[in-house]
């Protein structure tokens, strides 16, 4: 994305913050096709057949978005609320389509698995989602780099734009995040919770 992109998008989000409604509609094409990009990404690593398709999902975000009334930063901040709008939708989905704990037809995989684009691993969103608030809880920053790179599909560069810190501390929270989850999701499938 270009620096002009970037900095149309930012002011949109400004305005938008600041009252004007038509400028959401003048920062939708800008951020669509990323949007799609990301969602069909994270989406990828959901069964085949799911029933709640790409388009659905952001569309769901954009509903989500209407109703939020934040001080929009920049570019940057905005995907960061849409990954953590789309990991609410998909988590709030799975549980409502009946997806037991460690369960229903979810084989479990690892996070380095669930990253590869692959419509052939399904994985559990609900038993990463518990693991993921427990992180969240014990540190904070860590649990915000999984949900970036992994629900919003953020490179380590815009994951640590978003949180304004390098990219090596970044790859750093993500590697110590993936074994912190990995022990506690095998935790939790060794004693069948």
């Amino acid at each position: 994305m270009s620096e002009s992109q970037s900095a149309e998008i930012t002011r949109l989000l400004h305005s938008w913050r600041d009252g004007n409604r038509e400028a959401l509609d003048q920062l939708t094409p800008l951020v669509y096709d990323e949007l799609h990009r990301r969602a069909r990404h994270y989406m990828a690593r959901e069964q085949q057949g799911h029933i709640l398709q790409t388009t659905a999902l952001i569309n769901e975000v954009y509903v989500r978005l209407v109703r939020v009334n934040l001080e929009w930063k920049d570019r940057a901040h905005f995907y960061a609320v849409c990954a953590q709008i789309m990991r609410r939708i998909l988590t709030d989905f799975a549980r409502s389509r009946g997806y037991k704990k460690r369960g229903g037809d979810v084989q479990s995989v690892n996070l380095d698995e669930a990253m590869i684009v692959s419509p052939s691993v399904p994985f559990d969103i609900v038993a990463l989602e518990e693991v993921l608030s427990r992180l969240e809880q014990i540190d904070g920053r860590k649990g915000r780099v999984v949900e970036l790179r992994f629900f919003g599909g953020l490179t380590v560069e815009e994951t640590a734009e978003v949180l304004k810190v390098s990219p090596d501390t970044v790859m750093r929270d993500w590697g110590m995040a993936r074994a912190w989850l990995l022990r506690e999701l095998d935790r939790g499938a060794s004693s069948g919770s």
